[in-house]
């Protein structure tokens, strides 16, 4: 019913940036809310930015709270992830999570979730 797709991941230098995109078709709901959630090589999967469709209160973690900026465009349907000055342990694979979770801190409660974009930060 709900398809997410995830592009802008790739190879960069510490201290770089990159965006991300995740396209969300569908039939969605205004009551969404879209996160971006990471998982690192044996670290537990982390929500790391999200914000709901309808009421604009972006909610960033503390991994990389000050260095990203979660946005949403909803004529286009896509949220972005703006990520600058990385560090190697930014290292992971970004995956964009959409749903209705009663907190968007959560990661168990979002319902449709992408293939995941890699993004690897050489030191």
């Amino acid at each position: 019913q709900v398809q997410v797709v995830e592009s802008g991941g790739g190879l960069v230098q510490a201290g770089g940036a990159l965006r991300l995109s995740c396209a969300v078709s569908g039939r969605t709901s205004s009551a969404y809310a879209t996160g971006w959630v990471r998982q690192a090589p044996g670290k537990e999967r982390e929500v790391v930015a999200a914000i709901r469709w309808s009421f604009d209160s972006p909610f960033y973690g503390d991994s990389m709270a000050g260095r990203i900026t979660i946005s949403r465009d909803n004529a286009k349907n896509t949220v972005y992830l703006q990520m600058g000055s990385l560090k190697p342990e930014d290292t992971a694979v970004y995956y964009c999570a959409t749903g209705t979770p009663d907190r968007v801190t959560n990661r168990d409660e979002y319902t449709y979730w992408g293939q995941g974009t890699q993004v690897t930060v050489s030191s």
